[in-house]
């Protein structure tokens, strides 16, 4: 993404949340919005196989019923 994309993206989804951005604040939104995007980038070039599918699904144990 281009820094105005990035701009224009967090704008509309700031106002879409009717999240307030303060002015100090939104360099840093920026940046780390732009860092983010980056990483998204990296992962959606990878290739996945068949055997690369998720699990159908997730059970998380909680300590508590790990230890009967």
């Amino acid at each position: 993404m281009t820094p105005e994309e990035i701009e224009a993206y967090v704008d509309a989804a700031a106002a879409a949340l009717a999240l307030p951005i303060a002015p100090e604040h939104r360099p840093g939104v920026l940046a780390y919005f732009a860092l983010a995007a980056g990483y998204a980038d990296l992962v959606n070039m990878q290739t996945l196989r068949p055997e690369d599918e998720s699990a159908a699904g997730f059970l998380p144990v909680t300590p508590r019923s790990s230890a009967t």
